[in-house]
């Protein structure tokens, strides 16, 4: 039985699952955690690698391995590969107005869309860039090649031999500000843009199931992937399916043909892990709102599910922007609550307002999508918020389609496991697994909702 490691360095955690890789049956599996904040020493990845590996029994009988981790994340290596300064995670917002002087730099919006399908914000990795050349200039300058979290533990597994073994796949590199999905290729001018005229090495970008290299037990290496692609290929999304992940960001992404190129930014061009395209929203403010309500309410998540269901929102609404926001751009913004009356201030609307403020963000990027003319038939749910029973339930009605909820489970992990299998095999098309169990929701479209919080939303900027 040849077997296939899938290992998933998020924000939170490191998670490895160890599969059969004909089956995709589950073989033994580890974790470790990852500490919190949005500045981090790589070492403390790979620290959490060795615990996670050691925990799943090793790679020693493992046939191959691939990476799937966090996006954006700006890690500098000097000319020995040396780590230069911590690497600045995709939810670190200090970087803002550095991708809104990019913007105006190269001429706006829709000259970005054009380039590489992205406009850069504080989360794209070209933005991190300018803010390190202009504010650690030094560190710029000790700068000999630029990688992402994959990029990084991919090349760790593989030895670390030399900037030259530096690998990605399209997939990541679309989400760094100057790589086009469109073209398929590095815009270095955009680099060097955004480094104020240094150009680091990047790692070269592997196809699909490209072996890019072993482990010192002899595993191959898949390209690896960023997260959300890599929850695409686990959930074998086809055209049609919208993913939406309900996890420390809030993740709308397609699986399409269509090469997205938006001018307003709030669709990042990327690509997926097959070779196709895949369009994405993403929002800073998720799951950690469902937490937050929790709190405030002083119950855990089955108790803000019971207020939610309990009660309408009855007119509250609540703008979920707690952490400033990635889509609309607006990192200065706070979250506020509106039409408060002594008729809804009881713990149950404000449950309610807070799921319905979460999927109406969510909503928002599935119609920025069908604008685009993204194909939008189904969404599959996923993320710690799908086990919310009041989100499956109130989905449906706001997100204007069929909600299918997969059994939880670790679906970067085991799109990583699914992209080591196919580079195992060599085959034109990933190996197809069993797919997990699914719930399927439905329910007639409820437009009052989304108009409320339409009505209200940009009352919020700078706020």
């Amino acid at each position: 039985m040849a077997l296939v490691a899938g290992i998933d360095s998020s924000t939170q955690s490191c998670k490895v699952f160890v599969r059969d890789a004909d089956s995709g049956e589950v073989v033994r599996r580890g974790r470790a955690r990852h500490p919190d904040g949005t500045e981090i020493g790589p070492a403390v990845w790979k620290a959490a690698l060795e615990t996670a590996l050691d925990e799943a029994g090793g790679l020693d009988d493992v046939d191959a391995v691939a990476v799937g981790a966090q996006q954006h994340g700006m890690i500098c290596l000097d000319e020995s590969g040396e780590v230069v300064r911590p690497a600045l995670l995709w939810n670190d917002t200090r970087s803002a107005s550095s991708g809104a002087d990019l913007v105006e730099e190269f001429g706006g919006g829709q000259a970005w869309a054009d380039a590489v399908g992205v406009v850069p914000v504080a989360a794209i990795t070209v933005a991190k860039l300018r803010w390190l050349a202009d504010h650690e200039p030094e560190n710029a300058d000790r700068t000999a090649a630029v990688c992402l979290p994959h990029d990084w533990l991919s090349w760790q597994l593989g030895g670390a031999a030399g900037l030259d073994s530096l690998a990605t796949d399209r997939g990541d590199a679309s989400g760094t500000g100057y790589y086009s999905a469109r073209t398929d290729a590095y815009r270095e001018d955009l680099l060097e843009l955004g480094m104020r005229g240094r150009r680091p090495r990047l790692p070269r970008v592997a196809g699909p199931y490209d072996r890019i290299g072993e482990t010192a037990s002899g595993a191959v290496i898949g390209p690896g992937t960023g997260d959300n692609a890599a929850a695409a290929l686990g959930l074998a999304a086809k055209v049609g399916d919208v993913v939406v992940s309900v996890g420390t960001s809030g993740v709308v992404s397609a699986v399409t043909d269509i090469a997205a190129a938006d001018p307003s930014g709030i669709i990042a061009g990327f690509a997926d892990a097959t070779g196709r395209q895949l369009p994405l929203v993403c929002t800073l403010n998720a799951a950690r709102v469902l937490d937050a309500t929790a709190s405030l309410l002083g119950v855990d998540h089955d108790g803000l599910s019971r207020l939610a269901l309990s009660t309408p929102s009855e007119g509250l609404v609540l703008i979920p922007y707690f952490e400033g926001e990635r889509t609309p751009n607006r990192p200065d913004a706070s979250g506020a609550l509106h039409g408060l009356r002594l008729g809804n201030s009881t713990p149950g609307h404000l449950a309610r307002a807070a799921l319905e403020g979460l999927l109406c963000g969510l909503a928002d990027g599935i119609d920025a999508l069908r604008t685009a003319g993204v194909d939008t038939r189904r969404v599959l749910l996923i993320g710690g918020g799908a086990q919310s029973a009041a989100l499956c339930e109130l989905a449906p009605a706001i997100l204007g389609v069929p909600i299918v909820v997969p059994e939880p489970g670790e679906y970067v992990a085991d799109g990583a496991a699914r992209q080591a299998a196919w580079a195992l095999a060599g085959t034109p098309e990933p190996p197809q697994w069993a797919s997990a169990r699914a719930r399927t929701f439905e329910a007639d479209p409820n437009p009052e909702i989304r108009e409320r919080y339409a009505e209200v939303r940009d009352l919020t900027e700078g706020v």
